[in-house]
Formats: structure tokens, sequence, C-alpha cells
């Protein structure tokens, strides 16, 4: 340590004040200010064995972009973030860096590690400040290969996979079914934790790279995978269409009026600007009591979203404790400090409505933590005779998303998992059961973070080129799968 005395409490990043960002889709975590980010990357050690590199997912150079900050040559640590990870100013934001690059941090044995994720947005937000975000290392046009590419998604690995055989020469097609692009990150997270303009930007410098991207296109529908390659002259296909199939709890009352999907209720609030109606004509009805069922990210943001759309009283109904939720503890802990209420180890069992059809009230059944299961959470069994009501007017259920069925239903020779229908790929390679045909992200693990469908989109990149550099060769499929 140079005998330098090391801070072991990161810089504080400042935010909203609750009681006013509770009421506004403005971002909530302001990031930090030039001063404060040289301040925080001091605290980088540069350690000789960097564990931090290998923590990421898309193994940034961690410590030698965070060296440029230290230099004040923050263009310089933007080219570094981007030669390997396109997305950086969105992973900043989102990605759960405490349980990854930062969790191996050394720091991390001793005090706090150091917040490379805020550290990595204030790079890419000063990059797009300077209006410098296509100057990267690898904006030079490299020697095209004369090969065609179709990638079906525009999530987070389908954009790091497109961006990343952009720059390797072949000429990529993005085909999104949606009428903007970028997946969950403009469907899913809601603009106070990622700003759409951000995405925006993030999308303008892949197709500065060669990418093209084609909207309302829906692979499957407007054409199948095989008319892709066999009509169309694409050699090989990415799929990276995520996991946007709700998942239901199949109770009584769920077919009642305000009981939502979270994906259709953050779509119609993220994408088509349901908080904004009647600027937008997307109507969502959000009653004054919400409720929201399950622990993770989406049951946050729902539940967050939700309060910001006029609920007088939000409240989260998980059937474990605190300890258990999956949700990242920041966006936990923002959720109290706007007052969302929490209620543990309860689940719903029945909805109950009105002569309308809308509900009205919520039965709920007491959870007690028996044995572990196959997530290694203790599971939770419901207690004989401890049903109670509570009144709800919204219900928006947040307990999982699997694959849209439709990619395997046209496609003839891509296997799919039995329970949970995600496609089966080699872990290593992305290759499918179909030659030619790769796929990685949510579509391929179920729904999962951001960073790790991008570090998939990064992976099948690189075997992708391998199989169009070796395509010829007899037995090539056979050994990427």
């Amino acid at each position: 340590m140079n005998g330098k005395k090391i801070t072991l409490k990161k810089t504080p990043t400042r935010k909203q004040n609750p009681l006013d960002r509770a009421h506004n889709f403005f971002e909530v975590a302001l990031g930090y200010n030039l001063e404060e980010a040289k301040e925080e990357a001091k605290r980088c050690i540069e350690c000789k064995k960097p564990t931090c590199i290998k923590g990421c997912p898309v193994e940034i150079d961690i410590p030698a972009f965070i060296k440029k900050i230290k230099e004040e040559k923050f263009l310089e640590a933007a080219e570094i973030l981007k030669k390997e990870n396109p997305l950086p100013a969105v992973c900043g934001r989102v990605c759960p860096q405490e349980d990854q690059c930062e969790k191996v941090c050394i720091l991390a044995r001793k005090g706090e590690p150091v917040a490379i994720g805020r550290l990595e947005r204030f790079v890419a937000d000063y990059e797009a400040k300077e209006k410098c975000q296509n100057q990267s290392l690898s904006k030079s046009s490299p020697e095209k290969t004369g090969k065609k590419v179709a990638v079906v998604g525009s999530g987070p690995a389908s954009l790091v996979c497109a961006s990343e055989l952009a720059k390797k020469g072949y000429s990529v097609t993005i085909f999104e079914s949606l009428h903007e692009p970028g997946g969950v990150l403009v469907y899913g997270i809601p603009e106070f934790r990622l700003p759409k303009e951000i995405v925006k930007r993030e999308v303008e410098y892949i197709k500065s790279l060669g990418v093209d991207i084609v909207k309302n296109f829906f692979v499957g529908k407007t054409r199948t995978v095989d008319e892709l390659m066999n009509e169309d002259g694409y050699e090989a296909v990415f799929v990276g269409t995520g996991a946007g199939l709700p998942t239901f709890m199949y109770i009584p009352g769920e077919n009642l009026l305000g009981v939502y999907s979270a994906n259709e209720f953050l779509t119609r609030m993220n994408l088509m600007k349901a908080f904004k109606f009647p600027e937008y004509d997307t109507p969502v009805k959000v009653g004054e009591r919400v409720g929201v069922i399950g622990g993770g990210n989406v049951a946050m943001d729902s539940a967050r979203v939700a309060l910001r759309a006029g609920a007088k009283k939000v409240t989260v109904f998980y059937r474990r404790t605190r300890n258990e939720m999956p949700a990242r503890i920041e966006e936990i802990e923002n959720a109290e400090e706007e007052g969302i209420e929490f209620l543990f180890l309860v689940a719903p069992v029945e909805y109950m409505g009105d002569e309308a059809g809308w509900v009205r009230k919520a039965k709920l059944i007491r959870m007690r933590l028996g044995e572990p299961d196959a997530s290694g959470r203790r599971r939770p069994v419901p207690m004989e005779d401890s049903e109670f009501i509570l009144p709800v007017e919204t219900v928006v259920v947040a307990i999982g998303q699997n694959p849209s069925p439709m990619i395997a239903k046209t496609t003839p020779d891509l296997e799919i998992h039995p329970r949970w229908g995600t496609l089966v790929v080699n872990e290593k390679t992305g290759a499918t059961t179909k030659q030619g045909v790769f796929a990685g992200g949510d579509v391929t693990t179920g729904a999962a973070t951001v960073i790790l469908a991008a570090g998939a989109g990064k992976n099948a990149a690189k075997y992708v080129d391998y199989y169009l550099q070796n395509k010829e060769k007899q037995g090539i499929w056979e050994k990427l799968i």
C-alpha cells in the first residue's frame, strides 16, 4: 500500500431526497462529481494480481481504468471500459457489483471495496458530456469479412454480442420485435434507476460500430431463423431474446382486473410511459393500496413504480425473510427509504374482487422457514390456519419470468429445457443444438442480471467468430456443442 493510509469506507454517492424522489421518475442516485471520483479512485491499491477483473463477467481491466481516473485521463479510462463492454453507463448503474467485481476486491477484506460501479458510471457520463462517446479504441473500421450475422433481440446479451462481432468485421443486423431497442433495459428497468436517454446513447455507440438495427421485426413471426439463414444469407444467428414470459401462481382470483404481471406493469410504465397518461395513450389503473408479490429486483422496481404512479400505500409480500431476498441491498434500502412496506413470511392464496371484477382483497397465509431447497435458501412452509385478509386495489406479481417459446416453436432442431423453457446450449461456447445458431443471456439461464447477459453475449461472439472462420472444416459444430 506504499505506506499510504487507505480509507476503508467508500466515498458516499449523492441521492435525491426520499420524500421528493418517491413522487418523480428522475434518477435516484446522482453519481460522483469529478472530485468524488478522484477521491474514490485513490482507494484502489493497484494489486499485482487484481481479483476484480476475474470477478467481472466481461473482464474489464478495472485497475487500468481506475488508474486513468487518478491521472485525470477520463477519456482514456472510457476507452479501456469500452474495449471490453459497450454498455458502461448502463452497467455502472444497474449491475450488482457487490456480488461480482467489488465482492472480490482486496479492500473488502478489511472494509468496503472500491466503488467500481460508481466509477464506471462516472467515466461513461463524463465521456458523454464531452461529446466523445464515439471516440474509442474500437472505432477504427476493421477489415470486412463479407459474412453476415443475425442477432435476435436487442437486450444486453445481443447488444454486446453484436458490437463484438462488428469489431471483428462482420456485417451484423439486430432484429428487435418492439419499437425501441434495448430489451429489458427499456421495458423492464424504471427511469429512476436507468434513464432511457442513457440506453439510447449506448445503442447509438453500438450502431456507430456498423451494427444495423431493424425494429418491429418479430423473428419467429416476421421471418423464422431458418428463413434468415437459408434465404437471407445470414451464416450464423445469435439468439438473445431474454426472459419476458411472466410466471403466475395459478391461485383463485389471479385473472381479476387490477392483477398484473410485473412484465406487463413495467412495460406499460417504462416503455409505453403509462405514468404520463393521457399524454401517452397507455393507461394503467393503480389503486391507493398496492400489493407486490416477490422479493427480487423486479419486485422492488414494481413497488417503487407503483408509488410514483400515485399509490398511497405499497406493500411487498414475500414468503421468506429480508435476509433471503434476492434483490440488491441498495434497492431494498431505497424502497424502505421511500416508504414501501414489507410483509415477510407471507404468500397470497387467493384474490377476491367486487361485482365489476376488480381485485379488492388478498387472502394471505403465514409461512415459516424449513430446510434449504435447491436455491440454498430455507424453504417457506405454510402454517396451518394462519390465513388473513388485507385490502388491495392493485396486485403486481413479480415472481419470475421465463423465455418466450416463439423461437423454439418455429425453429426445428433447437432443444429447450423441458421444465424452464430455456434454450439448451453448451455453457462454454453458447452453441445450441442447431448448427449455426448460438444463444446467451436470460433465454438460456432464465432471468438474471444485465452484466451476466453481457458476458454471455461477449463470450458467444468469440465462438461465432471461431465457427465462421472454420465453417468448412468437417466436424466443427460437433466441437462447439
